[in-house]
């Protein structure tokens, strides 16, 4: 029998399927906004939830300082794909028959499709007058062509405009992005540059010599494109970045050498050794709740001098940190489980709660596990973490194992997405490590982004009195010898997951970024086996 308020095209769910698959997609998207009706009442920033799966049936509570919602929820289809991804529950309200619905939303871009579609058709005709108008740099040239058209086989959304800029048969490549898209489409404009600039050259036919590419973004978001313009390659194109202001049509050329402040900090590793020793009799608590078997798999993480963290590959189930007591300044250790909203504080009376997560995540989250699950699916980056944080030499055997450390040096308000690692060959030599389990065109780049953080960070002035860098003052690295060269670039994902503009990005990159593409096989979740990899200088134009 369905639930009630399934479609027929639903499939019939059980109470644990829907319970994982609305817990899977929250933990993946903690940012995601709840929707009914089509108006938003919750931002699960600033919400909290309860889930419960008792009596034969699956209830939901959300509530925040606006408003209180409690729904039982028949069904959890989700539907869409990167940034249009969507959980629709099906709902009922108590004492209520009819059957409504809830829409969890993963992308943060609130506008309807049709006002997107608006503005960005607004944006290329004040573009194109813009253009036309000329000026200093433009006036010679005519634009050809500008277009917000999608073309998935090319990887081209409808968020940027793209088109050229002729002057005989001499052409450049221009794509450009209006102040209403969300900031990660902004920045993503150098890699769509990218491949339109290949795009424009493969098909110009010997009829035009695209000299380069000429990017326009929204004035005052160009920070993070600006810091890797430098980083391109200025022998394959020229490269330029414009500042735009749609109110008052106003084009201002960015120089491309000065890419500002780098916003990012470093912060003193955590003496693990202490750290360990201080937790012991926490830890020792925690494990002693899991059965003997499981012990093996779980990891625990030093997160800080004052955390730790219990995972089973990557899902972090229950923590450990240093608190004050309500009534002095003492310190006290306070072990919680459970995730978000649903943390709780370890008691004796609810030691079985802990017991009974545990199982669960151990049944489901296993390399042997359901690929349908909503658990064996969730953050399969941090799960690919996980097992290279254990022995980073799977990927590379002059890696050093003894030294990983996770997102040192940790991008400032960062919100990518991505999992960095950072190592040190056995030569001393800095390992930038990108980590992506699914398909992404701005790997390249993201794995750039944190490459220029780590070199800057390892060129700071060592002290006078100790030689040590920036990195080994900060306690990193303890008792190695730092080379003094630039880090080397490692790019990882499972083979299938490539996606082909990767390597279209990485020709383009200059030459003084030295890097790896590594391709695991697509069983990593078994076993770590690197099935093909390719380096910089193999690639041709």
């Amino acid at each position: 029998m369905k639930p009630p308020g399934n479609s027929s095209a639903e499939p019939t769910q059980s109470i644990e399927q829907i319970a994982a698959a609305l817990e899977g997609f929250l933990a993946e998207h903690p940012r995601a906004i709840v929707a009914e009706d089509g108006k938003v009442l919750f931002d699960m920033r600033a919400t909290k939830y309860s889930l419960a799966t008792e009596h034969g049936r699956c209830t939901l509570q959300l509530w925040s300082e606006e408003r209180n919602i409690v729904r039982r929820v028949n069904a959890a289809i989700e539907r869409g794909a990167l940034r249009d991804r969507m959980l629709r529950l099906t709902t009922q309200r108590f004492g209520q028959t009819r059957p409504g619905s809830l829409d969890l939303l993963a992308d943060r871009d609130r506008r309807t499709p049709t006002t997107r579609e608006a503005t960005r058709v607004r944006y290329v005709k004040v573009l194109e007058r813009v253009m036309l108008r000329g000026g200093e740099g433009w006036g010679e040239w005519t634009s050809d062509g500008f277009r917000t058209a999608m073309d998935l086989e090319k990887s081209f959304g409808p968020a940027y405009a793209r088109g050229s800029l002729v002057h005989g048969q001499q052409a450049w490549a221009v794509i450009a992005v209006n102040a209403e898209e969300t900031q990660a489409t902004i920045d993503g404009i150098l890699t769509l540059g990218v491949l339109w600039l290949a795009h424009c050259r493969e098909n110009a036919g010997g009829r035009r010599l695209y000299c380069g590419l000429r990017m326009i973004v929204p004035r005052g978001m160009a920070t993070l494109t600006a810091s890797r313009l430098p980083w391109m390659n200025a022998d394959a194109a020229q490269w330029e970045l414009w500042e735009f202001d749609e109110k008052t049509e106003e084009m201002e050329q960015r120089d491309v050498a000065d890419h500002g402040n780098l916003k990012t900090r470093l912060i003193h590793a955590a003496n693990e050794e202490a750290a360990r020793e201080r937790f012991a009799e926490a830890a020792a608590r925690v494990m002693a709740l899991l059965p003997e078997a499981m012990r093996s798999e779980v990891e625990q993480k030093i997160r800080s001098g004052s955390e730790m963290a219990f995972l089973l590959h990557g899902v972090e189930f229950a923590r450990v940190r240093m608190g004050y007591t309500g009534q002095s300044f003492n310190r006290v250790q306070e072990i919680t489980f459970g995730a978000g909203a649903n943390e709780t504080p370890l008691t004796d009376k609810n030691a079985g709660e802990l017991r009974e997560l545990v199982a669960r995540l151990f049944e489901r989250r296993s390399a042997s596990g359901d690929k349908r699950d909503a658990l064996y699916r969730m953050q399969p980056e941090r799960w690919l973490e996980s097992e290279l944080r254990r022995d980073v030499s799977l990927i590379d055997a002059h890696l050093d194992a003894a030294h990983v450390y996770t997102q040192v040096p940790a991008f400032a308000a960062s919100d990518r997405g991505m999992l960095d690692l950072l190592s040190v060959d056995r030569d001393g030599r800095l390992a930038v490590i990108e980590l992506k389990a699914d398909e992404d065109l701005h790997l390249a780049l993201q794995g750039l982004d944190y490459w220029v953080r780590v070199r800057w960070h390892h060129q700071q002035n060592p002290d006078a009195a100790s030689g040590l860098g920036e990195f080994q003052r900060h306690g990193y690295f303890a008792g190695v010898r730092l080379a003094e060269g630039a880090p080397r670039l490692y790019l990882v994902a499972p083979a299938l997951r490539v996606h082909p503009a990767t390597e279209v990005v990485l020709r383009y990159l200059s030459p003084r970024v030295e890097w790896e593409l590594v391709a695991l096989d697509e069983r990593w979740r078994k076993q770590i086996k690197v099935v093909w990899r390719k380096r910089s200088g193999e690639l041709k134009q």
